[in-house]
């Protein structure tokens, strides 16, 4: 498949200078129709809807955004454990119904204990993966049995489940996850189909996709992977570093890293987290144009790898990641995120594009049996 982009929607015009993080701050529906329809016409495949336990219902965010948008796809993010399989099976099937096919989901075990209580769930995060994986088992029998069913598991027990609504995309929606634990990248392994990562340094980033293959190649089952960064963009290298400087200014001379809801309850940092600090600490800068300092002075490592450059050079930049192979998506998102969305779509996202589908030209002439 071509590679596809996918933005990230926030849900409240943002105050702060540079905004790390987009899902907070209430609701305003027409700043969510305006946010929306600028991913659409920049070209974005998909927007991530995101999830935290204080934030707007993901669910009604995008069915809201849907209605006023024409062809974007929208990836929300939910958390098992706190609506049964079942009913969100149903509410899944009925979106992609209702939208055309142009519904993903993304599963959440949840990184933060304190989060996580915040709705009443105090089990343990290798208990949330373990319920994660028997709720995907659930969620994906009841799009696709034909006949009803009973369930007899250690976290749900249901008895003649069955749904009248099937999904648009046959046999089913994709599904993506996160995480870097044993029990994360396990419950992916069997289940889901895209593992989400933060982008890192090149030779690491492709020490993952390999290692997470032979994951999935155990179950029978091929790697597809969505890689996270935020571009920063200028006409010209010199313009491009300026302005990353400047935002790291006014991260750093605000204290405003807008992450305070989803890192406070952080008890320590996932793997992936300690990784991107120690790569911050080794460098700041990686592969030419990984930029990371913003994620050491926020103390958001996941959410801050930066790309830097003009859009000719961010987009070989990614390119470089898509040569790494399985890398079927790429979420993009900026610090100025209205500002920023409209700014890809100018020139990056039809680069990219554009050198996707020329690479996988290029190995589809040369395959074993095309030549001669």
């Amino acid at each position: 498949m071509a590679v596809q982009v996918i933005g990230m929607i926030g849900v409240a015009r943002p105050s702060d200078d540079a905004t790390v993080h987009v899902i907070e701050g209430g609701v305003s529906a027409n700043y969510l129709v305006e946010f929306s329809q600028a991913h659409d016409q920049a070209g974005f495949d998909l927007v991530l809807v995101g999830y935290t336990s204080t934030s707007a219902d993901g669910w009604a965010v995008a069915t809201h955004a849907a209605a006023h948008t024409e062809q974007l796809g929208y990836l929300i993010a939910h958390r098992p454990g706190f609506v049964s399989p079942t009913l969100a099976a149903r509410k899944a099937a009925t979106f992609d119904q209702l939208s055309g096919g142009r519904f993903a989901l993304h599963i959440i075990a949840g990184a933060s204990d304190k989060d996580q209580r915040r709705d009443g769930d105090f089990l343990t995060k290798a208990e949330r993966y373990d319920r994660a994986g028997e709720y995907i088992d659930i969620m994906r029998r009841t799009w696709t049995e034909t006949k009803p069913f009973d369930v007899d598991g250690v976290h749900y027990s249901m008895q003649d489940v069955r749904s009248d609504v099937r999904p648009f995309q046959q046999p089913s929606p994709p599904i993506f996850f996160g995480g870097s634990s044993a029990e994360a990248l396990e419950m992916g392994a069997q289940r889901c189909d895209v593992y989400a990562v933060f982008a890192e340094p090149l030779a690491d980033t492709a020490a993952r996709f390999d290692g997470f293959r032979k994951l999935t190649a155990a179950h029978g089952r091929q790697a597809r992977f969505s890689m996270s960064v935020r571009p920063i963009l200028g006409a010209t290298e010199g313009e491009a570093w300026d302005k990353a400087h400047a935002i790291l200014g006014a991260i750093e001379s605000t204290g405003s890293s807008s992450a305070g809801s989803i890192t406070s309850g952080r008890q320590a940092y996932d793997q992936s987290g300690e990784r991107m600090l120690a790569h911050a600490a080794n460098s700041d800068v990686h592969d030419e144009r990984l930029w990371l300092k913003i994620a050491a002075a926020t103390g958001a490592p996941g959410n801050t790898s930066c790309l830097v450059g003009t859009p000719e050079q961010v987009a070989d930049a990614l390119l470089e990641y898509y040569k790494l192979g399985g890398l079927d998506y790429i979420l993009m998102r900026g610090f100025d995120p209205l500002n920023d969305a409209r700014e890809f779509g100018n020139e990056l996202i039809p680069r990219l594009k554009a050198g996707a589908l020329e690479l996988d030209e290029l190995a589809a002439a040369t395959a074993p049996g095309l030549i001669g």
